[in-house]
């Protein structure tokens, strides 16, 4: 039995109001369970597919940024 993990996180938050999504993302990052991130995963490639160059330089300082914390 195949399970495709990006398929079901997406079915799940398909129509979801930005409310919802952050919601979503917010509960996962609090939560901390390492289950979560695959789900994390697949929202920020889901962003990464629609954003302009600009934005992807910007979430990369971000990381960059937080990561030498």
């Amino acid at each position: 039995m195949s399970f495709n993990l990006r398929s079901a996180v997406l079915q799940n938050v398909s129509g979801h109001s930005e409310q919802e999504v952050e919601a979503t993302i917010t509960d996962a990052v609090q939560s901390g369970e390492e289950k979560m991130l695959p789900g994390l995963g697949v929202l920020f490639e889901v962003f990464w597919k629609q954003a302009s160059n600009e934005e992807k330089e910007q979430v990369i300082s971000e990381i960059s940024n937080g990561l030498q914390q």
